[in-house]
C-alpha cells in the first residue's frame, strides 16, 4: 500500500514517541475551497435572507421527493454493517498496533464521545419532540396513551443507535487506517483501497471539502439551536431580550469560549469540559427523578426501553408510503438522518482521535451503547415528565404543551418551572447548555483543522490560528442562517449538505470491508503457515559455542540491563538486518534499514523494510522496551528495578516475543520466517480463488 510522503518511524506506530512533532501545513485546495464556499453562503444569507430561505426550501423539497427512501436505506445499512463487523472476528482487531493501550480511561472517553456527538439539541428536543409527537403524531390521533408511548419512542429513534452507528462507521474506519495502517488521520485515507493513490490528489480534496461542508453545516445547526435555547433561558432568568441581536451576541461569546478551549487541545480543554458537562447533566437528571414522580419515571423508563427495542426494526424502514406525511418527514426523520450524516465526519474523526488502542468491538459497542444509555435517561426523564404535565396538568399543562410544540426553545425551562428551586435549576440548565455548545464548537474546530491540513502524524492538531479560524467561520455561518430564517433554514441546509457526504460514507463502508477482508486473509495465511524455524527458537549454537538450548534457557532466566541490550543491538541486530537487506538487494528487491530512537530509553529501534510495488511492504522492526523487573526473578544479584528486552514488531504491532541474545544466525532465521509468512499472505490475497471472508462469526 502506498501513501503520501510520511516519515513516521516504526516505533511511532507503537506507544513510544520517537521524534519531535512536526508542524503540519494547510492543504490549500481543501482549506481555501471550503472556506470560500462557507463564507459565500454565510454572507449571502446575511445580505439576501429572504431569497436564501426560499431557495433552500425548494432544494429540500426536491431532496425529500427524490431521496427520502434513500436516507432510510442508508441509515439502516450503516447500522447493520457496524454491528456485523463488531460481532465478526474482525471485532478483535485493535485500532492501533497490538501492544497499544487506550489513551483515555473509560469515563473520560465516554464523556468526550457523548459531548462531541450530542450538543444542546438534546436539551432542545428532549421536551419539544415528545410534546410535538404526542399532540401532532405523524399518523393516528394525538393526545392518546399510544401517542404518549410513541412520542418517547420517536425521540429515542431519532437520537438512538442508528445515528450512533453512523459515527461508529466513520470513527472505526478512520482510526483503523490511521493507527493500524499508519496513514494520515483523514477521510481520504479510508478511501485508498477503492481509489488508490488518486485519493492524495483532487479526488481526496473533493472528499475532504464535502466533509468540511457537512461538518460546518451540521455544527451550525447545533449552534443555532444552542443560542436560541440559551437566549430563551436567559430571557426567563434575567430578562435578556429575545431576538437575532441577542443570539448573535451569545454566538460571539460561545465562539470565544470555544476558541479558548480548543487552543488547550484534547488533553486539557476538550477533555475537562466534556467531563464537567456529563457530571452536571447527570446531576440535573437525578434532581428531576428525586423531586418528581419517581415511581412513574422508573416505570416509564422500563416501558420506553421495551417499546424502543420492539418497534425499532419496523420504524427503521418505515417510509410511510401510504400515509406520506411529507412535512413531518422533512422536519423530523429526514432532517435527523441528514444531521447525523453531516456530523459523521466531524464526530467520526474526533472519536478516532481519542480511541487509539481499543479493539473494533470495544469501539463499536461503546459508541452504540454508552451515549445511548445517557440519551435514554435524559429523554425518558425529561420527556415523560413533560408528557405527564401535559396530560395531567389541566389548562396549565395544555398551555405548556402548545408552547413546547410551537416554541421549542422554551420547553425545557417551562418544565423546570414545575419543579422546586426553579431559578437555580434553570441557571444550571443554561450552564449545561452552554457547555454542550462549547464542547461541540471546540471539538468541531479541532476536527476542521484536521481536515484542512496536510498531516504527518495521526496525533497532529492543526495550528492554533486555523482552529480559531474554523471556530469563527462556523459562528459566521450560524449567524447568517439565523438571520436568513432561523432554525428551519439551518435544518434545511443540513439536509442539503448531508446528501453528498452520505455517498462518501458508502465508499467508506465498502473500503473498510475490503481491508478487513484482506486482514482476515492474512490471519488465515499466518495460521496455516509453516511453523517457526527451529533455528530461530532453538537453533544453532551461538557465537560463543554454547549449545542452542542452553543459550535459550539462559535468556529465559535473565533480565538484561540497558548496556547489555545496547551491546546486543550493536553487535548482532544491526549486522543481521544489514546482511539480510544486502542479500535481498542482490536479488533486485528494494529494501531499506532505518533507525529511530525509542522514547525515553534512547535505544535505537532498527527496521528492515522490503518493498513489493503496490502490495503491502514487509516491515520487521526490532524494538527495545523497558519493563519493571518481575518479583519472581530467579537471580537477584546485581539486578535493577528495570530490565530491557528487544521485541519483534511487524506492521500490525508487536509479536510478543523477545529476541535478546539471539545469535546472528538465529535472528536472520526469524526475519526469514516472518518474511515467508508475509509472502504467503501476498500470494493468498492476490489469488482469485481465495475467498476467505473476515466478516463472519
Amino acid at each position: 500500500m502506498s501513501s503520501p510522503a510520511k516519515t513516521e518511524s516504526p516505533t511511532a506506530a507503537a506507544d513510544s514517541p520517537v521524534e519531535a512533532p512536526r508542524h503540519s501545513s494547510i492543504n490549500p485546495p481543501v482549506f481555501f475551497g471550503s472556506a470560500a464556499l462557507i463564507l459565500v453562503v454565510g454572507l449571502t444569507a446575511i445580505i439576501w435572507p429572504a431569497q436564501t430561505e426560499q431557495y433552500i426550501g425548494v432544494v429540500v423539497a426536491r431532496i425529500s421527493d427524490w431521496f427520502g427512501a434513500y436516507y432510510f436505506v442508508a441509515a439502516a445499512a450503516f447500522l447493520v454493517f457496524v454491528i456485523g463487523v463488531a460481532l465478526s472476528r474482525a471485532g478483535r482487531i485493535k485500532l492501533g498496533p497490538e501492544q497499544s493501550k487506550p489513551q483515555f480511561g473509560l469515563f473520560t472517553w465516554s464523556a468526550m464521545l457523548f459531548a462531541a456527538g450530542i450538543g444542546t439539541d438534546l436539551m432542545f428536543y428532549s421536551v419539544a419532540e415528545p410534546a410535538t409527537q404526542y399532540l401532532a403524531p405523524p399518523v393516528g390521533e394525538g393526545g392518546t396513551v399510544e401517542a404518549a408511548r410513541m412520542a418517547i419512542v420517536w425521540t429515542l429513534f431519532h437520537y438512538g443507535v442508528i445515528g450512533w452507528g453512523m459515527y461508529a462507521l466513520m470513527g472505526m474506519a478512520i482510526a483503523y487506517f490511521a493507527y493500524r495502517r499508519n496513514m494520515p488521520l483523514s477521510i481520504r485515507s479510508v478511501l485508498h483501497p477503492l481509489f488508490g493513490d488518486r485519493v492524495w490528489g483532487r479526488l481526496g480534496d473533493a472528499v475532504d471539502v464535502a466533509a468540511v461542508l457537512g461538518t460546518v453545516f451540521g455544527l451550525a445547526t447545533t449552534l443555532g439551536i444552542g443560542v436560541e435555547m440559551l437566549n430563551r433561558g436567559l430571557s426567563d432568568l434575567v430578562g435578556v431580550p429575545i431576538g437575532v441581536g441577542a443570539q448573535v451576541a451569545l454566538l460571539a461569546l460561545a465562539v470565544v469560549m470555544a476558541t479558548l478551549s480548543v487552543i488547550s487541545g484534547v488533553q486539557r480543554g476538550v477533555r475537562r469540559l466534556s467531563e464537567l458537562n456529563v457530571v452536571l447533566a447527570l446531576l440535573l437528571v437525578l434532581f428531576l427523578v428525586v423531586t418528581g414522580k419517581t415511581t412513574f419515571l422508573f416505570n416509564a423508563l422500563v416501558m420506553n426501553v421495551g417499546d424502543y427495542v420492539s418497534r425499532l426494526p419496523g420504524m427503521t424502514l418505515n417510509t410511510y408510503a401510504f400515509d406520506a406525511p411529507t412535512e413531518w418527514m422533512n422536519a423530523w426523520t429526514l432532517f435527523f438522518w441528514a444531521w447525523w450524516v453531516a456530523w459523521a465526519p466531524f464526530v467520526g474523526l474526533f472519536l478516532a482521535r481519542i480511541s487509539r488502542g481499543r479493539t473494533i468491538r470495544q469501539f463499536v459497542v461503546g459508541t452504540l451503547t454508552i451515549p445511548f444509555v445517557f440519551v435514554l435517561l435524559w429523554v425518558s426523564v425529561f420527556g415523560n415528565s413533560a408528557l405527564d404535565h401535559i396530560r395531567n396538568g389541566g389548562a396549565e399543562g395544555a398551555a405548556f404543551g402548545d408552547a413546547a410544540m410551537n416554541d421549542p426553545a422554551s420547553g425545557i425551562y417551562a418544565l423546570l418551572q414545575q419543579f422546586p428551586a426553579a431559578p437555580a435549576t434553570i441557571g444550571l440548565a443554561i450552564f449545561i447548555g452552554l457547555l454542550f455548545y462549547v464542547t461541540s464548537a471546540d471539538s468541531g474546530a479541532l476536527v476542521l483543522s484536521h481536515l484542512t491540513i496536510k498531516m504527518h502524524e495521526a496525533s497532529d492538531d492543526g495550528p492554533i490560528w486555523l482552529r480559531i479560524f474554523w471556530a469563527s467561520a462556523t459562528g459566521l455561518l450560524t449567524a447568517g442562517m439565523l438571520i436568513a430564517g432561523g432554525i428551519t433554514t439551518l435544518q434545511s441546509g443540513t439536509i442539503i449538505m448531508g446528501l453528498p457526504f452520505s455517498l462518501v460514507m458508502f465508499g467508506v463502508m465498502f473500503s473498510l470491508y475490503k481491508v478487513l477482508r484482506t486482514e482476515g486473509q492474512k490471519f488465515d495465511t499466518l495460521r496455516t503457515a509453516l511453523p517457526s524455524s527451529l533455528s530461530g527458537r532453538i537453533g544453532h549454537p551461538g557465537a560463543s559455542g554454547v549449545p542452542g538450548w542452553r543459550q535459550r534457557l539462559k535468556r529465559l532466566v535473565s533480565f538484561p540491563d540497558r548496556r547489555h541490550v545496547l551491546r546486543f543491538i550493536d553487535r548482532t541486530v544491526r549486522p543481521a538486518l544489514t546482511e539480510v537487506s544486502a542479500a535481498l538487494e542482490e536479488q533486485g528487491i528494494a529494501t531499506s534499514c532505518t533507525e529511530a530512537s525509542v522514547g525515553e530509553t534512547g535505544l535505537p529501534a532498527i527496521t528492515l523494510t522490503v518493498e513489493h510495488g503496490d502490495e503491502a511492504p514487509f516491515t520487521y522492526t526490532l524494538w527495545p522496551q523497558a519493563h519493571p523487573t518481575p518479583t519472581f526473578r530467579m537471580n537477584t544479584s546485581d539486578q535493577g528495578d528495570t530490565y530491557f528486552r528487544v521485541e519483534v514488531l511487524l506492521a500490525e504491532g508487536t509479536q510478543g516475543y523477545d529476541v535478546t541474545d539471539y545469535a546472528k544466525e538465529q535472528l536472520i532465521a526469524d526475519v526469514l520466517d516472518q518474511y515467508e509468512r508475509h509472502l504467503l499472505f501476498l500470494h493468498a490475497s492476490s489469488s482469485p480463488t481465495h475467498d476467505t471472508e473476515p466478516i463472519e462469526s
